[in-house]
């Protein structure tokens, strides 16, 4: 967020991922704290988080959560973790155009 009077539906705080959650707009305006790609992809999957872009990005930063879950101790190890997580992420929406714009360029 950029200011009191803006609003971005999806940006990244004290290492947790913040989503505004569109299924109450316009109503209300409630913010949900992610910090695991599990939740995040749950997000994605139940239309909080909705428009290829802001889901796009959502799923980036759920690719940089499973990086922080991950108890992988090799460098394989890791990238099996985060490919589990790219795969899980793409899984919610598979017919959103750019949910994978980013998670490919990570």
């Amino acid at each position: 967020m950029t200011g009191p009077d803006s609003l971005s539906p999806v940006w990244w705080a004290d290492g947790r991922l913040m989503l505004l959650d569109q299924t109450l707009l316009p109503t209300h305006e409630v913010v949900r704290a992610h910090e695991r790609w599990e939740d995040v992809a749950d997000a994605i999957r139940t239309l909080v988080v909705r428009g290829a872009p802001a889901i796009g990005v959502a799923a980036a930063f759920g690719v940089a959560l499973a990086a922080g879950q991950s108890r992988a101790t090799t460098f394989d190890g890791l990238l099996a973790d985060l490919e589990t997580a790219i795969k899980g992420l793409a899984a919610t929406r598979p017919t959103a155009v750019n949910l994978f714009w980013a998670p490919d360029r990570l």
